[in-house]
C-alpha cells in the first residue's frame, strides 16, 4: 500500500510539472507566432491577394478556348438540281442531321490603351500591401505577446516581495513576543503587528489572483491552454550606452521601416495604377484571334459532307467605344478620387507616426528617469529597514516605526520592478513604432 502511494505521488508531481513550463521571452515570442489565429487569418489574406495577382496577370497573355457542340437538327428538303435528260433531280447537298462542332480558339490582346497592364500593376501593388499587412499584424502580436509576459513577470515579483513582507512580519511578531517577555514591547505593538500580517494575507491573496489572470492573458495570447501554470524567467534589464546611442532619429526609421507605411504606400501606387488603367478605356482595343475548326459537317466545304472536316481562320479584331453615356469618364473620376484619398490618408499616417514614435520615445527616456530612483529608493529603504529592525530588537524604535519601514521596502521593491517592466514596454513600444 505504501508502494503504491508511493508511486501516485510521484506520477502525480510528474504530471504537476508536465502543467508548469518556464518560457524566456523569445520562447512566448516564437510560440505565439505560431499559434496566433489572427496571424494566420492574415496570411491567408495576403495569399489571396497573391492569388489575385497572378490572376490578373494571366491577361497579359494569350487565351485558349476549347469548344465541342452536338446538335440535332429537323429534317428539310436537300438541295436539289434537275438537270435536262435526267429522270429524277440531282442531290447537290445533303441534308446532315446530327452536327458536330469542335473549335480551338486562341485571343491576344495586342493595345488595350495599357488598361490591362495598369490593372495588373495596380493588384501586384495591392498584393505587396497585403504582405505588409502580414508583416505589420505579425509586428503587433509580438507587441500583445511582450506586454503579457512583462504583466507576468511584475505579478509574480510583486507576489514575491508580497510574501516576503507577509514572512517579515511573521518574524516580527516573533520578536515581538520575546521583547514583551523582557519588557521592552507593549501589546498594542503586537496587536499592530498582528492587524499589519492580516492585511498582508489579504495582499497574498489579491497578489496570487492578479497573477493567475497574467498567466490566462499570456496563455490566451499564446494559443494554450487557459490553466496552465508559466513562469516568466526573461528579466528586464537596464539599456547599455551602445543601446541608448541606436535609438537616434527614430522618426526617420519609422517612415523608411514602418510595413503599414509601407503598405499604404503600395496602395497609394495601386491607386494611381487604377487611374492609368481607367483611362485606358478611352483608347481603342486590339486583339489578335484565331480559330481552328473541325466540324462535322463543316459549311466551309461544298457540297456538304457527313464527315469531321478541318478549317481555321485568323484575323484582328478592333473594339472601341464610341458613346457609353460617361462610364469611362465616371470611372475615371472615382479613381482619381480613391488616389487622393490614399495621399491624404498617407500623409495623415506619417504625421500618427510622427506622434506615436516622439511619446514612445519620451516615455522610455522617463521609463530610464525612473530605474534611477527607484534602485536609489531601494537602497534607502533597505538600510532603513535594516537599522530600524535593530533598533526595534533593541528597544530603541517603536512598532511603528518598524511597520513603515518594512511598508517602504515593500513600496520601494514593487516600484523598481514596475519602472523595469514600464522600460521594457517602453522599448518594446518604441521598437514597434520604428517598425523594428
Amino acid at each position: 500500500m505504501k508502494g503504491f502511494l508511493s508511486i501516485s505521488l510521484v506520477i502525480s508531481a510528474v504530471a504537476l510539472a508536465q502543467e508548469t513550463s518556464t518560457l524566456t521571452i523569445e520562447q512566448a515570442i516564437q510560440i505565439g507566432l505560431q499559434n496566433s489565429k489572427g496571424l494566420q487569418v492574415s496570411g491567408t489574406r495576403r495569399d489571396a491577394a497573391h492569388a489575385r495577382a497572378r490572376e490578373v496577370g494571366t491577361s497579359l497573355l494569350p487565351s485558349f478556348k476549347l469548344e465541342s457542340g452536338y446538335k440535332r437538327l429537323s429534317e428539310v428538303d436537300p438541295f436539289r438540281v434537275q438537270i435536262p435528260g435526267s429522270p429524277s433531280p440531282v442531290t447537290i447537298s445533303p441534308v446532315v442531321l446530327d452536327n458536330y462542332t469542335i473549335r480551338l480558339a486562341v485571343q491576344q490582346p495586342v493595345f488595350t490603351g495599357f488598361r490591362l497592364r495598369n490593372t495588373a500593376r495596380a493588384v501586384d501593388y495591392l498584393a505587396q500591401a497585403a504582405e505588409s499587412d502580414h508583416q505589420s499584424d505579425e509586428a503587433d502580436v509580438i507587441l500583445n505577446i511582450k506586454n503579457a509576459y512583462w504583466l507576468l513577470y511584475q505579478t509574480r515579483e510583486t507576489k514575491k516581495f508580497v510574501d516576503e513582507n507577509g514572512a517579515r512580519l511573521e518574524a516580527h511578531l516573533k520578536d515581538t513576543e520575546q521583547l514583551m517577555r523582557a519588557g521592552l514591547a507593549t501589546r498594542n505593538d503586537y496587536l499592530k503587528l498582528q492587524v499589519q500580517l492580516s492585511n498582508a494575507r489579504l495582499a497574498q491573496i489579491d497578489a496570487q489572483h492578479e497573477v493567475r489572470l497574467a498567466e490566462m492573458t499570456l496563455n490566451n495570447i499564446l494559443g494554450r491552454q487557459l490553466d496552465r501554470e508559466v513562469q516568466a524567467v526573461s528579466t528586464p534589464h537596464q539599456d547599455s550606452e551602445t543601446e541608448k546611442s541606436v535609438e537616434r532619429g527614430p522618426v526617420v526609421r519609422a517612415f523608411s521601416s514602418r510595413s503599414d507605411l509601407q503598405a499604404m504606400q503600395f496602395r497609394l501606387n495601386a491607386s494611381d495604377a487604377s487611374l492609368s488603367a481607367a483611362r485606358g478605356s478611352w483608347w481603342p482595343q486590339v486583339f489578335l484571334s484565331g480559330s481552328y475548326y473541325n466540324n462535322r459537317p463543316n459549311s466551309r466545304y461544298l457540297p456538304t459532307r457527313d464527315a469531321f472536316l478541318p478549317s481555321w481562320e485568323i484575323g484582328v479584331q478592333l473594339q472601341f467605344d464610341l458613346w457609353n453615356w460617361g462610364a469611362t469618364s465616371h470611372q475615371v473620376e472615382q479613381a482619381r478620387a480613391q488616389l487622393r484619398q490614399n495621399e491624404i490618408l498617407f500623409d495623415q499616417m506619417k504625421d500618427n507616426i510622427t506622434l506615436e514614435v516622439t511619446r514612445n520615445e519620451l516615455q522610455l527616456q522617463r521609463s530610464r528617469e525612473k530605474i534611477g530612483v527607484a534602485n536609489i529608493g531601494v537602497s534607502q529603504a533597505e538600510e532603513s529597514f535594516r537599522t530600524t529592525n535593530d533598533k526595534y530588537k533593541n528597544g530603541l524604535a517603536t512598532s511603528s516605526d518598524l511597520l513603515d519601514a518594512d511598508v517602504a521596502l515593500l513600496q520601494a521593491r514593487t516600484n523598481l520592478t514596475g519602472a523595469l517592466v514600464e522600460h521594457e514596454l517602453a522599448k518594446a513600444r518604441l521598437e514597434r513604432s520604428m517598425g523594428q
